[in-house]
Formats: C-alpha cells, sequence, structure tokens
C-alpha cells in the first residue's frame, strides 16, 4: 500500500529502488572521484610557502565544503537524469556538461597541487565557471530544483576563480 491506501506494485517498488541505488551511485562515485585526486595532488611544500590573501580559508575547510558540493552534484544529476517529461536529448544534453564540468573540477588539482601552476589551474576554472553556469540553467530548464541546487557549487567556483587569481598574481 502507498500513502493514499493504493496497492504498491512489485514494480514500482523494484522502480523505486532502483533510483535510489541510482542516486547513492551519483553520490559515490563523484565523491569517490574528488577524493582520490584530492589524495594524489594533496597541497605541498611548494603550495605552503605561496603567498595568499588573508582572507584565504584554512585547508580543514576545503574538504568538507567539496564533499557537500559533491553530494549537491550528485542529486542534481539523479533528479535531471529521472526526469522522465524531458526529453532524451535534453537529458543528454544535460549530461554531457555535467561530464565536462566533472572533468574540469577534476583537473584543477593536478593542475594547481601537481603541475604547480596556478595560470593553467586560472584557465581550467575559468572554463569550469562557465560551464557549471550554462549546465545550472539546462538544469533547471527541466528539473528547476536540480538547477538550484548547483547554486551553491557556482559561489563556491567563483570564490575560488577569485582566490585562484589572486594567489596567481601575488606569486608572479
Amino acid at each position: 500500500m502507498n500513502s493514499v491506501g493504493a496497492p504498491t506494485s512489485a514494480r514500482s517498488i523494484a522502480t523505486d529502488r532502483s533510483s535510489w541505488l541510482a542516486l547513492a551511485a551519483w553520490i559515490i562515485a563523484i565523491v569517490a572521484a574528488g577524493w582520490i585526486v584530492g589524495m594524489v595532488f594533496a597541497p605541498d611544500a611548494w603550495f605552503a610557502r605561496l603567498s595568499k590573501p588573508s582572507w584565504n580559508p584554512p585547508g580543514a575547510l576545503f574538504g568538507p565544503v567539496w564533499t557537500v558540493l559533491y553530494l549537491l552534484m550528485g542529486v542534481s544529476i539523479w533528479l535531471v537524469r529521472k526526469q522522465a517529461d524531458a526529453s532524451v536529448q535534453e537529458r543528454r544534453v544535460a549530461t554531457h556538461l555535467f561530464l565536462l564540468q566533472l572533468a574540469l573540477n577534476l583537473a584543477w588539482t593536478p593542475l594547481f597541487f601537481g603541475l604547480h601552476s596556478p595560470l593553467l589551474a586560472f584557465v581550467d576554472i575559468c572554463m569550469l565557471w562557465g560551464v557549471v553556469l550554462w549546465m545550472a540553467v539546462e538544469f533547471g530548464k527541466i528539473r528547476p530544483l536540480a538547477g538550484y541546487l548547483l547554486g551553491p557549487y557556482l559561489l563556491w567556483v567563483s570564490f575560488a576563480l577569485v582566490l585562484n587569481g589572486t594567489i596567481g598574481l601575488m606569486n608572479g
């Protein structure tokens, strides 16, 4: 029985379970990818020596913030992918934008911390910012909540873009 007293079919239960498993898979994959890249390319002595602005957040803040942002990304893409009244083409474009932004997101860390290149990382994060904005708009067309869930991500990437640029300028 469902919440209004109607019988619940086995197919409906299986579909619900499959949908929740898809949500979990998206979240786990995104968080795991971010965690792995972060562990392989962790801040090092080079980063410690860089001049940073007074408003540079403490390093301990980044892990929790990115975990929440990756969680929101996972929920957002899940909402888009399961939106049955959106066309296949709309969902395909949204998924491709998601994968592009994820690639740009994951590339930033090895560019900045691995190659020690604030300039290349800045170019990457500028592209990331544009793709995240585009993705939020496209997600919002399919499912408004999915677009709104990307708001904190866009704000954080905006902050990170300014921070990256400032660190680059301060360190020539």
